[in-house]
């Protein structure tokens, strides 16, 4: 049984289900909103492990979390 997604926005307090070309662009901008969101998430989760894995440096150091802080 094959599904099909049904898209609606709100025009002037309208529900208007999206069609056709519009329903098209509609999918393809919240495709790539997607991909800039996992692109920025990303990101993110790659300078918070470069972080960690600085700070675990820094204390393997033998510095202090307050000398760490300091830096």
């Amino acid at each position: 049984m094959a599904t099909t997604e049904k898209v609606y926005i709100g025009i002037d307090n309208e529900r208007v289900e999206l069609t056709g070309a519009d329903l098209t662009a509609f999918k393809a901008q919240r495709a790539l909103d997607k991909a800039a969101h996992d692109a920025l998430k990303a990101e993110a989760d790659a300078k918070a492990a470069a972080r960690e894995s600085a700070l675990a440096k820094l204390a393997d150091l033998g510095l202090t979390e307050a000398e760490i802080a300091a830096l």
